[in-house]
């Protein structure tokens, strides 16, 4: 772990991480039987080279060979920060810029082909990056001629995966600033206010927190909090209501993800929550905590989504619960693994992932609690700190 010194520092992960990985990642896909990795702009990027790079119209792309060493392809006007990357800084990559008459894919074929067996041989399988854009697809296919493509994720799958102990502090920096927005929106002034206005509080105290940058905020109020990838409108909040506030960013590349569900009284005792509500939000806490009891090494993902859906469904919301019960995260909010039927995937100490169940009626109102956790060699390693009680606010 490495930390920028000066106003705005910044924890990061430092060149050796990186070296490390960009080593497996040769060692990968020599073992897979591939000639080269072409990994474009995205989290794949940035978790091999530290770079995380615009998502232009021209092309970007790290050439990683099963053998010799790994190319970065880049436009000129992106080659200064290029180079600042940790990966061309250490010298674990050569930055390879290209000017505005240059054909970046025959670059990147020539890379590859240095990096085939032998040496300038003939490339016979790569694997790309999964969300590379199409146009890019089809120029390298016309570069490589023959040459099989897959996808670079059946290769990283399993590292990305399991955090290291840098990853998990970064991840564990990233939910506890997002733990004190919650507080800091939660015990603030709501009511009165749009939906909109609360959402753009919590984008800039989540920067304010350290974020890089706010990624989302979801502030569903009254039936509002029964959609739950809600996108905030200009609806008012009133008291006698609940509110889901989901929200989440990027801290030195990973992220953060907090859920928790908020009642609006104004201060008045007539407006607080309705025995229904209690009741169905006393399901949702008991699911939500024997979920997140459930995780230790070699539990299959599916097992933590049966544990919560059990509980919710005995008490008769089953059909009210539309959603896995989590995702993966890291330098994606939503990666390996899915904690969803079907997924029988073993969970491995360093995993993270969140546990969030939800219960919805449409029309009416809804409540979902979300936390970051990392399977720890003994049990769940919980991220997040805030209560997971029914936040019962003045507003």
């Amino acid at each position: 772990m490495t930390q920028a010194s000066g106003a705005g520092a910044r924890l990061s992960i430092g060149p050796g991480r990186i070296a490390h990985r960009l080593s497996r990642a040769r060692h990968l896909a020599a073992e897979s039987g591939l000639d080269a990795l072409l990994v474009g702009v995205g989290a794949d990027l940035a978790y091999l080279a530290g770079y995380a790079a615009l998502p232009l119209e021209r092309l970007t792309m790290l050439v990683v060979p099963a053998r010799g060493r790994p190319t970065l392809v880049v436009p000129r006007l992106e080659a200064m920060a290029a180079r600042a990357t940790a990966a061309a800084e250490a010298e674990t990559v050569a930055v390879l810029p290209w000017d505005e008459t240059e054909d970046p894919f025959a670059l990147v074929a020539d890379a590859a082909e240095r990096g085939a067996e032998g040496g300038a041989g003939t490339v016979r399988s790569v694997a790309v990056s999964d969300r590379l854009w199409a146009t890019f697809v089809l120029r390298l296919e016309e570069a490589l001629p023959g040459a099989r493509f897959s996808l670079v994720s059946d290769v990283l799958r399993g590292e990305r995966m399991v955090k290291d102990p840098d990853e998990v502090e970064l991840l564990r920096a990233a939910a506890r600033a997002a733990d004190r927005v919650v507080e800091q929106v939660a015990h603030g002034r709501l009511i009165g206010r749009t939906e909109l206005d609360v959402s753009r509080e919590v984008r800039d105290r989540l920067v304010i927190e350290g974020h890089d940058e706010a990624a989302f905020a979801i502030v569903g109020s009254g039936p509002n909090s029964a959609s739950p990838h809600h996108q905030a409108t200009d609806r008012v909040i009133r008291a006698g209501e609940p509110i889901v506030l989901d929200i989440g960013g990027t801290l030195g590349g990973y992220g953060s993800d907090i859920t928790r569900t908020l009642w609006v009284t104004g201060g008045d005792p007539a407006k607080s929550p309705d025995e229904a509500f209690l009741a169905l939000y006393r399901v949702l806490r008991d699911a939500q905590a024997a979920a997140t009891r459930e995780v230790r090494p070699d539990v299959p993902a599916e097992h933590i989504d049966a544990v919560a859906r059990e509980i919710i469904s005995a008490a008769g919301y089953g059909p009210a619960f539309l959603h896995r019960t989590g995702h993966g995260i890291g330098l994606e909010e939503h990666e390996d693994p899915y904690i969803v039927a079907g997924n029988r995937t073993p969970l491995r100490p360093g995993m993270a992932f969140s546990i969030e169940p939800g219960i919805y009626i449409e029309g009416r109102y809804g409540a979902r609690i979300e936390d970051i956790v990392v399977c720890g060699e003994d049990g769940p390693i919980v991220l997040d700190t805030v209560t997971r009680d029914l936040l019962v606010v003045h507003g």
